[in-house]
């Protein structure tokens, strides 16, 4: 194995050295994963508000995204490259500020999107799973039939589930990412 960028091997004097350096670290890291576990809860607990801090954040991004592109369009070289750069930009800045003007629009934008692409996800690790050899391809496929129900189950719920989708995604998503670190940091402080 190793290193990515081609750094060289990895060896396992490297790997014990460095499990070492981050066992003293344990409850840096275990109080890390704590504070993001306890950001979920909360998410969790103000779903709708975390809903509207996303559709804000996700609306500032794409803004950020689309002027960036425009400044990019406007320094290409080749005209046909401008033109597709410049409109595409202006597209982003358009929809991230539609979006920052009618939050439970975007929201209901964004949910709807989310949706249709696990959705598509899902159809497509249930069809690239059965291609694979048979052992590894029935967690492929239970993945993909995870995804595509959760997927289903969004855009069904359209877009009356719109005002908590994207906040409880967030709360779960953090709740579980601090409980990840909370576990690799105990962990560490056991071995």
């Amino acid at each position: 194995m190793s290193f990515p960028g081609g750094a060289g091997p990895l060896r396992k004097a490297d790997l014990e050295a460095a499990i070492a350096h981050l066992r003293s670290r344990w409850a840096w890291i275990a109080a890390f994963g704590l504070f993001c576990s306890v950001l979920g809860l909360v998410a969790l607990a103000l779903v709708n508000a975390t809903t509207l801090a996303s559709v804000y954040l996700i609306a500032i991004f794409i803004i950020l995204v689309g002027g960036s592109e425009i400044v990019i369009g406007f320094n290409s070289h080749i005209w046909s490259n401008r033109i597709v750069l410049v409109l595409l930009g202006l597209l982003y800045v358009v929809v991230g500020s539609f979006a920052l003007a009618n939050p439970l629009t975007g929201a209901a934008g964004f949910t709807l999107f989310l949706g249709a692409s696990l959705f598509a996800t899902g159809v497509l690790r249930i069809f690239f799973g059965a291609k694979l050899p048979h052992g590894p391809s029935g967690y492929v496929i239970f993945a993909g039939v995870i995804t595509t129900l959760l997927g289903l189950l969004i855009l069904f719920g359209w877009p009356e589930n719109s005002v908590f989708v994207l906040g409880l995604f967030l709360g779960v998503d953090l709740l579980f990412y601090g409980a990840s670190w909370v576990v690799f940091g105990l962990s560490l402080r056991r071995s």
